[in-house]
């Protein structure tokens, strides 16, 4: 009578792990060639894609830091002409923060409640017709939004209107899709148990909605609001449309004409090399492009603190998950 084997395996020997790993070497040489080959083309194209990146960074970094200082960023061009080594960007900053922060208040509920309805309530050709927009505005160039912004202030208020808020509408236009794309790929990821079990209990739809897919996917939703800030605060087309340049501080958005940041970078580098002097025209002044080489360091760092804060609020708000 045939016999089994129940004895259970007892604990692994001290080289059983040097064991396995030569019987792993020896199984299927031409596996092992494989993943060695991708494993150095993923290792290659990851040192590729690094050297233009360190390349900028260094580049902006070494040209920016020496005029980067407390006076740069307390100081505005009022006055500033030429040449002369004097003036910062203080009205750019306060520029880049109000529109900015005007468009993210205009998208964010927009975009938001789109991705809601996209997931939670959207169906038919409604739902398709929305899907397929949003798609189309995702692709749309930035001049363009510039272009409609201008157009429809120009139609309320008439031609030549250069406001802060134009430009917040512009950049909305270029920031709802991404918001939109965002936040429905974190309201698509809320596991359908959850909203089923909210439901089972008596819940109704728009509550289970605001109180258990909203907080659940809360993390994802902030982080992809982040990036899509971080998107448009350096667009500089539009707002050379609807917003223009100056050089003196101006916090109203509704009245004048602001600047901004992407706009202070390009209006110092379209000045281009100034002489000192007009008596000594040999000696040529390079603090124009000193300025703009700042305020892009300044506009980096500003980028880089925005994704840092999106991972600070993916970590503090994820969902806890106990193993």
């Amino acid at each position: 009578m045939a016999t089994t084997d129940t004895r259970t395996p007892g604990p692994a020997g001290p080289g059983a792990g040097s064991e396995l790993a030569t019987l792993l070497r020896q199984v299927d040489p031409r596996r092992r060639r494989t993943d060695l080959l991708m494993r150095v083309v993923i290792t290659a194209a990851f040192a590729l894609a690094m050297i233009p990146l360190v390349s900028v960074a260094w580049t902006v970094v070494s040209h920016g830091v020496e005029r980067f200082d407390a006076y740069f960023l307390t100081h505005s061009m009022r006055g500033v002409f030429g040449g002369v080594d004097a003036g910062g960007i203080y009205h750019a900053i306060i520029g880049t923060v109000e529109i900015t922060a005007l468009a993210a208040l205009i998208s964010v509920p927009i975009g938001l409640l789109t991705a809601i309805y996209l997931v939670e309530y959207g169906r038919g050709t409604l739902a398709r017709a929305v899907t397929f927009f949003v798609d189309v505005m995702t692709g749309i160039p930035s001049i363009v939004a510039g272009l409609f912004a201008y157009a429809l202030f120009a139609v309320i208020l008439g031609p030549g209107v250069r406001m802060g808020v134009v430009g917040s509408v512009a950049l909305s236009v270029l920031m709802i899709p991404v918001v939109v794309r965002s936040s429905e790929e974190m309201l698509r990821l809320v596991p359908n148990e959850l909203r089923e079990a909210a439901l089972a209990l008596g819940v109704p739809r728009w509550l289970v909605v605001v109180k258990v897919v909203l907080r659940t996917a809360v993390a994802g939703i902030v982080t992809g609001v982040m990036i899509a800030i971080a998107r448009i605060i350096g667009e500089t087309a539009p707002l050379l449309i609807t917003v223009g340049v100056a050089d003196s501080i101006n916090f109203n958005l509704f009245e004048g004409r602001m600047m901004t940041l992407p706009v202070y970078v390009y209006r110092q580098f379209q000045q281009g090399l100034i002489p000192c002097s007009a008596q000594d025209t040999a000696c040529i002044a390079t603090v124009t492009y000193d300025r703009a080489w700042a305020a892009a360091l300044t506009l980096i760092l500003v980028v880089m603190l925005l994704n840092l804060v999106a991972r600070l609020v993916t970590r503090l708000f994820a969902p806890k998950t106990t193993v």
